[in-house]
């Protein structure tokens, strides 16, 4: 017995929006303002008025949001503000959590 019906499936995918992590900078008594800057504009691509902004964020609260992205590219930012921090001597501290 032939039958020549076409067979339709249905297919349910659910996509997940990727999860996003926080880059959160931490103050201390040593690291320079003008380098928190120099890491939001270059690193972050902030403006330089967000990065004076969140600068002083972080020094009056003891911590700021430089950016919001996926966990790999959070990583990369952290890991590269924290390399050019201690070549250049500072003990700047940036964690990644998620958001």
């Amino acid at each position: 017995m032939e039958t020549n019906a076409n067979i339709l499936e249905k297919i349910d995918l659910k996509i997940k929006k990727p999860k996003k992590f926080i880059v959160i900078m931490h103050n201390d008594d040593f690291t320079t303002m003008e380098f928190v800057v120099a890491i939001l504009s270059d690193i972050f691509n902030r403006s330089i008025e967000e990065a004076n902004k969140i600068m002083m964020e972080v020094h009056k609260n003891g911590k700021g949001v430089a950016g919001i992205y996926p966990y790999d590219i959070a990583i990369s930012k952290a890991t590269k503000a924290m390399t050019i921090a201690k070549e250049e001597g500072f003990p700047f501290k940036l964690t990644v959590e998620e958001e």
